[in-house]
């Protein structure tokens, strides 16, 4: 097993790629705000992060490369759209408000993963190196 590969550094750097997927999209989202007809997307990660753990179970530590199940479950956002409201009578489904208010909790998110992933690499480091 790689001192990197553990299964709560790859689920935090999974989150990460999520988190910016789903700044990208509501950034999409707003860009499109005017535009008639456009139907606002958005990222599932979550239900489907909870749903591969619920089925693989959490993955034990390995200490051998050649043992099963110690990277933890690969799930890839999804980007989905919403097809079945509007807001406006152009067609376009797209609430300012309730995008922003999405962009800020994505926003934090993203920060606290990243903090978490931080702390790993430093306890990593503290490991490796030790005190000084």
């Amino acid at each position: 097993m790689h001192i990197f590969d553990s299964p709560v550094i790859n689920v935090l750097k999974q989150g990460l790629d999520a988190g910016s997927l789903r700044q990208r999209v509501i950034a999409h989202n707003l860009a499109n705000l005017n535009t008639p007809g456009f139907k606002k997307s958005y990222v599932s990660f979550e239900d489907r992060l909870k749903a591969a753990l619920s089925k693989e179970g959490v993955p034990l530590k390995g200490t051998h490369p050649l043992h099963m199940g110690t990277a933890g479950p690969a799930v890839k956002p999804e980007v989905k759209q919403v097809k079945d409201s509007t807001m406006r009578y152009d067609g376009n489904n797209v609430d300012i408000d309730e995008e922003m208010v999405n962009l800020a909790a994505a926003t934090i998110q993203y920060d606290l993963l990243g903090q978490g992933l931080i702390d790993r690499y430093n306890i990593l480091s503290l490991v490796i190196g030790g005190r000084r």
